[in-house]
């Protein structure tokens, strides 16, 4: 009960620039990557069944949810860190003061609420989001200082991501997204390292004391490789009509390097999409291939 006072005389004392710093803690640029729990329904073909478009657009929110509840206990760990930070000491709403660690800790518990909630729709869902807070609740503490092991667990997110929406419609997932999934994901998690270690050294993380830009660049590189592999191995052996898909996806690794090299960009992957017309249209053109093929191959 007094938790809920003092979050209630916040949003009293301002209520503008409350919901503001309330919002940003939750991260909602950040729920791009919740795109991945979509996935299972393209590629299962029942984006065009109401009931099943509706489970896979619940299931997302749920993990957005889900993702802002970890954000919230990584800020509330890292305050300290933000605090030195010369970016997240201004854009951490706890690191800048705008919001305290008890206000933070009552959001949580909400969100805590709704995610119990859905709980009751779609309980296979949420038990898979469950494994997605309890491995990012490890990583907040420890495992995001371990290296290597910290990239791993990040990519290992957007693969339960797609496991989610597969649980959601009830349908069995290819080994091969799983796999391209993986990769995609270690690609990006190493861009970010690099782009972190590059710009920030290991002031923003300790773990970045372990790498160097060299080592992060050949996992991107390496894990770039094995997206475009796995990804055209995937259609080539399983869905061949979709082979004018793989220059998309060629492209988007293209100009995401471009990005990187040439424009400083990466460390926020999210930022980068919503951001770069080229990169949001090449997937936007690539989404809307792959389900004009799958609607017209019927499967």
């Amino acid at each position: 009960m007094k938790e809920k006072k003092i979050f209630i005389s916040y949003l009293r004392r301002g209520s503008g620039a409350a919901a503001k710093g309330l919002l940003q803690l939750m991260r909602p640029k950040q729920w791009v990557k919740n795109g991945f729990v979509l996935a299972p329904l393209i590629f299962a073909g029942e984006f065009t069944i109401p009931h099943s478009i509706a489970k896979s657009l619940f299931a997302s929110f749920l993990f957005c949810i889900a993702s802002s509840i970890v954000y919230i206990i990584n800020d509330i760990c890292d305050i300290e860190r933000d605090r030195s930070h010369p970016v997240k000491s201004k854009t951490r709403p706890l690191a800048a003061g705008t919001v305290n660690v008890r206000q933070a800790i009552f959001l949580a518990m909400l969100l805590v609420i709704i995610l119990g909630a859905g709980f009751l729709y779609l309980p296979s869902t949420v038990i898979v989001i469950g494994c997605y807070m309890a491995l990012n609740t490890v990583y907040s503490l420890y495992l995001k200082h371990q290296p290597v092991i910290d990239i791993f667990t990040i990519a290992f997110g957007f693969v339960l991501r797609v496991y989610a929406g597969a649980e959601a419609l009830g349908v069995p997932v290819s080994g091969w997204m799983f796999v391209t999934t993986l990769c995609l994901a270690l690609y990006l998690a190493a861009v970010k390292r690099r782009q972190e270690l590059l710009f920030r050294g290991s002031q923003s993380r300790k773990v970045l004391d372990s790498y160097t830009v060299p080592l992060v660049e050949r996992y991107a590189e390496v894990s770039s490789t094995g997206c475009l592999l796995f990804y055209s191995l995937f259609v080539i052996t399983e869905r061949p009509n979709m082979v004018v898909t793989i220059p998309f996806v060629l492209y988007g690794i293209f100009r995401y390097w471009y990005i990187v090299e040439s424009l400083e960009g990466g460390e926020s992957p999210s930022d980068v999409l919503l951001n770069d017309l080229q990169l949001f249209v090449t997937v936007i053109l690539w989404l809307a291939v792959c389900m004009i093929i799958i609607l017209q191959s019927g499967v």
